[in-house]
């Protein structure tokens, strides 16, 4: 009975100090919201500021847009400094010790995992530099991203499968988001491809192509802040490659053989990738996190409409 007694009393003296933790967190989580909101606002003004100008400039009628507030943004813009750069934004605080301190990453999978995602799960956790695989059991979502939040961990990456073909990856950026969810085509793994050798675990150099507009920017700082910077002798190069939307992924090694010639030598795994929605929250609160953006397969108003880069 002593023993568990002193349980008890133990127990009872963590409460205060879980709940002081838990509102600390939710202060945290009310005061990002509120900036974000904030920077969306001013982001809208701006940019009827901007078309107001453009219109007076070339003579021509304003936008029907800006035409009930056109005085009002007149006004603010006798007062626009050309040289006012570097606003911080929500972005800052959601990255802001990227390229201080090395991500973080904790990768695992659905629950009830096949063989086959088992290994393509080792596969994604050798892709970046010194990342950890933890196999799911019976953790519980809320369970799951509190421990990486005790462990500081910078993001969680979980994949899921259909059938043992893996098919869906969650990017989870801690601690307050956000959150993308990305559909998987055409995987072919490493265990799939005979003599294929090992993978280096050195930090490789990144290639984002064809990622021009504001949502492709946003989906590569996404991508980019899961690898840390790398060194300049790495000979490690991962490339994401958008083309209508779907993001080919490669991961290569390279060797000089002399000083005009380079020998490329791909090491796996390969997958399309294609985005279906952006949350700004993490998963243990995606039901109630507001949706930056989300993929509509029947609202598009044409079916050459392209959103990760300008057309």
């Amino acid at each position: 009975m002593l023993p568990f007694i002193g349980q008890m009393e133990r127990t009872s003296s963590l409460k205060p100090c879980m709940e002081i933790a838990l509102r600390r967190e939710v202060r945290q989580r009310r005061e990002y919201l509120y900036r974000k909101a904030q920077e969306d606002r001013l982001r809208t003004i701006e940019e009827k500021k901007q078309k107001l100008k453009g219109a007076l400039e070339e003579n021509r009628l304003l936008p029907t847009e800006v035409r009930k507030d056109a005085l009002e943004l007149q006004k603010l813009l006798e007062y626009d400094d050309e040289g006012a750069e570097g606003v911080s934004s929500h972005m800052d605080d959601e990255y802001k010790w990227a390229g201080v301190e090395d991500p973080k990453i904790l990768v695992t999978t659905s629950r009830d995992p096949s063989s086959r995602l088992k290994m393509f799960s080792k596969e994604i956790k050798l892709m970046f530099p010194g990342a950890q695989r933890m196999n799911r059991g019976n953790h519980e979502m809320n369970a799951l991203v509190g421990a990486c939040k005790a462990n500081n961990v910078t993001d969680l990456v979980i994949i899921h499968e259909t059938r043992g073909n893996p098919d869906a990856l969650v990017v989870c950026h801690l601690p307050f988001g956000p959150t993308a969810y990305f559909t998987l085509y055409n995987v072919v793994m490493r265990h799939d491809v005979p003599d294929i050798g090992t993978m280096s675990e050195a930090y490789p150099h990144l290639i984002f192509n064809n990622f021009s507009s504001r949502l492709g920017t946003r989906v590569s700082n996404i991508l980019k802040h899961l690898f840390p910077v790398p060194k300049e002798d790495s000979r490690r190069v991962i490339t994401f490659s958008n083309q209508e939307d779907f993001i080919s992924f490669r991961h290569h090694t390279y060797k000089k053989t002399d000083h005009k010639n380079v020998v490329l030598t791909e090491v796996g795994p390969r997958f399309e990738m294609k985005l279906y929605m952006i949350k700004l929250g993490t998963l243990e609160n995606e039901s109630t996190a507001d949706v930056e953006w989300r993929h509509h397969a029947y609202t598009h108003t044409s079916k050459k409409r392209r959103f990760l880069s300008v057309q």
